[in-house]
């Protein structure tokens, strides 16, 4: 089929920047573009115009958006913050201040090359984008397991890509090199990666030195003349509760490590700052040698994909998050709300410490950061069984897989956590000794 001009034009940029980021793009990802000519550029031509009838939203006599008292009057920040359209890669400034306080969480970033975030419809979506620009029926996407459930409806099913999965953990709890290295067997070529660190379900974030490990394997795959796309699902950034675990992103290690080697950030405020309503994430893109030219294709692909699809992302999450990141109180209030977690997951810790009978049910994977942590029923035991008990006779309401148990330790008070295993531990007894 042929391609629109803008589309080839930013297909040439990428090629001629770096090939191999080319050879990732699937069909959709070389035929979108975002248009710069018609209404969009015919507005932005007339942006200065005393009078101005290019702009599709409805304004007042003195030329203020437009709006229902009934809904204004609810909201403290001004009406051009509240009703106005968002530009279609996010509000410029929110995107910049993002950059900033993401460059202060990873300082290891500083100095690279990477792209300016792209502001997406919270990260579920910003998956979603990547998967249309990346993965083509025939792909395959590379994911540890246990994983976020979603990603075979986003990746499988809308983009009809494979979900190829190895365990995230080896017999002795480390983190499964020998499976990541063995995804990668066959010939050279296209390759996908997602890793989520936090992880959900199990809470899980890899050692310093097993995230040199994983990086390392991507080198060698990358140097073995595979085209690597790294799609790193940081939703749950920043919530590390032990010493020793990598605070940074593993996309600092990753953003400059080979030509070859195309990392895709995908975070926002959803976990991070408890908005989980305000749908708001964010894409930033890196790879060894990335030019600017490189990354405003990439850019500019992302907010043809926005475009197509949500249009842009609600203004008033946006302008809400800005004033937030621009309060003085904003690093206080988080530090406090991280606390709470913490406490919840270190009362997590002390009950199972303190009662090791818990294994004759369920043994805990590893875990020390985010929102979950998980366990897997001894033999015997089923899943939907034990969930469909607990809630009946105990009241108690958890996500089972099988023989694996999610409970999510930051929805649950730190008094009840104690109440939730024991209750768990006396019904996998009841049902262990009915079978």
């Amino acid at each position: 089929m042929p391609f629109d001009p803008q589309a080839n034009r930013l297909n040439e940029t990428i090629e001629r920047q770096n090939p191999f980021v080319a050879n990732l793009l699937s069909l959709k990802g070389r035929t979108i573009f975002f248009p710069k000519l018609g209404i969009l550029s015919q507005a932005a031509d007339a942006d200065a115009c005393a009078i101005n009838a290019t702009i599709g939203m409805a304004l007042e006599e003195d030329c203020s958006p437009m709006c229902l008292p009934s809904i204004a009057h609810n909201v403290l920040l001004p009406p051009k913050d509240v009703f106005y359209y968002a530009k279609n890669a996010g509000h410029p400034e929110l995107r910049q201040t993002w950059l900033d306080m993401m460059l202060r969480k990873n300082p290891a970033l500083v100095g690279m090359s990477i792209s300016k975030p792209v502001v997406t419809s919270a990260l579920t979506h910003g998956l979603s984008l990547i998967g249309s620009l990346l993965c083509d029926a025939n792909d395959t996407v590379i994911v540890p397991q246990p994983f976020w459930e979603n990603y075979d409806l986003i990746f499988g099913t809308m983009c009809g890509a494979e979900v190829k999965t190895f365990p995230a953990f080896t017999a002795t709890a480390e983190f499964n090199l020998a499976g990541l290295r063995k995804a990668f067997s066959g010939a050279p070529g296209k390759r996908i990666v997602l890793l989520n660190f936090p992880n959900n379900p199990t809470g899980y974030t890899p050692s310093n030195a097993d995230m040199n490990a994983i990086v390392a394997e991507l080198v060698a795959a990358a140097e073995a003349g595979n085209d690597v796309a790294v799609i790193v699902d940081d939703a749950y950034f920043g919530l590390v509760y032990e010493d020793g675990v990598p605070k940074e992103s593993i996309f600092s290690k990753l953003a400059d490590a080979h030509v070859r080697i195309l990392a895709i950030k995908l975070d926002g405020p959803t976990k991070e700052d408890y908005v989980w309503g305000f749908r708001v994430g964010f894409c930033t893109f890196g790879v060894r040698g990335g030019t600017r030219e490189l990354y405003d294709a990439l850019e500019s692909k992302m907010a043809g994909l926005i475009r197509a699809t949500v249009s842009n992302v609600s203004m008033i999450s946006q302008s809400l998050l800005l004033a937030a990141y621009r309060h003085p109180n904003y690093e206080a209030e988080k530090q406090l709300k991280y606390n709470t977690l913490r406490s919840r997951y270190e009362a997590v810790r002390k009950t199972i410490a303190d009662h090791p009978e818990y294994s004759e049910v369920f043994t805990a994977l590893p875990f020390n950061s985010g929102y979950f942590m998980c366990v897997r029923l001894a033999e015997g035991i089923d899943g939907e069984k034990l969930r469909r008990l607990l809630i009946t006779e105990y009241g108690t309401g958890l996500i089972t897989f099988g023989r694996l148990v999610r409970v999510a330790f930051a929805s649950t008070p730190c008094e009840l956590l104690p109440v939730l295993f024991a209750n768990m531990y006396s019904a996998g007894k009841k049902i262990a000794s009915a079978a």
